[in-house]
């Protein structure tokens, strides 16, 4: 299932009181509780022990699991009052008044956040007066992942003006949002009714952004792996090795996905481009995906393997 931000919050919270309930309890049985696959819960597994009561970085909480049963083994400790420093309530109370003036956040979380903050500065004192004093200004992103994130959660379309790399212009586009990820910087997965394809747009490209009235109906797809995602969308360095592919214009969607040094038109629509990549090897798996859509021109070396991938592919799936 796609969420949201704000929803995995909601969610995660509600974990930790389940799990401190559940000692040992069974992913599966976790999983259908929430009503998530077995997936998206090690996924929030993962976030969790990089939570805990001390912004310095003291009392996580001490959760792992075996793939089968859950195990948290310092519940006591994390369940202790939480006492914070002058300076730890400082910086919460400046983060939770930044996070309210965001435009796009709902009400209801609004207003919920704006109470845990009048409690807040009564409980800090004198910390709550220096606090006051400080503001955050939010940079255009910021906004941006709240009209998104708000999109999902109410299941409306979303109207970009997005700059795109690959063609070095800005373009205007409706998109159905599916989910927001952040791999380095953050993205929202989309279905694109520009180019009726599932399309990646990172929030620091976007120029502008609305909110449309129409319902958000992307048709059924299955969501990409992130750990996929995250090696198409890694930082490259100039001394990484060149690589060059071609793709006609049903993979053009790589120019969006890759970092790239060119992507240059080609006469049928599709384009050249000119990549670096730490392992070139780990792009065998992107010319499987591609098919007939692209072919890796150079190196010579990848290329042929690339080439014998597909043939032992081919083979296997003709058995």
């Amino acid at each position: 299932m796609a969420g949201n931000a704000i929803d995995q919050t909601r969610r995660m919270l509600s974990l930790v009181t389940y799990l401190r309930e559940r000692p040992g309890a069974r992913v599966a049985d976790v999983a259908r509780a929430f009503g998530i696959s077995e997936d998206e819960l090690i996924a929030d597994l993962d976030v969790l022990p990089l939570c805990g009561t001390s912004f310095r970085g003291g009392d996580l909480m001490d959760i792992d699991t075996d793939g089968e049963r859950i195990w948290w083994h310092n519940p006591d400790d994390v369940a202790e009052p939480l006492r914070l420093a002058a300076d730890e309530a400082t910086a919460l109370l400046v983060a939770a008044r930044a996070v309210a003036t965001l435009s796009g956040l709902r009400e209801g979380d609004r207003d919920a956040l704006l109470r845990a903050t009048a409690k807040l500065e009564a409980a800090a004192g004198e910390a709550a007066g220096a606090s006051s004093r400080l503001s955050v200004i939010f940079e255009s992103e910021g906004g941006v992942f709240a009209d998104v994130d708000r999109a999902i959660s109410e299941r409306r379309r979303l109207w970009l003006r997005y700059y795109s790399p690959a063609r070095d212009e800005i373009t205007e586009r409706e998109v159905d949002p599916i989910r927001l990820f952040a791999v380095g910087r953050t993205y929202m997965e989309a279905w694109c009714r520009l180019s009726e394809a599932r399309r990646t747009f990172r929030l620091d490209r976007v120029v502008e952004i609305k909110l449309l009235d129409d319902a958000s109906d992307p048709p059924p797809i299955e969501l990409r792996d992130l750990s996929e995602l995250s090696s198409a969308l890694v930082q490259t360095g100039a001394e990484d090795p060149e690589v060059v592919v071609e793709v006609g214009p049903g993979g053009r969607w790589v120019a969006e996905y890759y970092p790239h040094d060119s992507a240059d038109e080609l006469p049928d629509g599709g384009l050249r481009i000119t990549l670096r990549a730490p392992d070139p090897g780990s792009l065998r798996r992107l010319a499987l995906r591609l098919g007939r859509d692209g072919r890796i021109v150079a190196p010579q070396e990848l290329a042929d393997s690339a080439r014998d991938a597909a043939r032992q592919a081919l083979a296997a799936y003709g058995e």
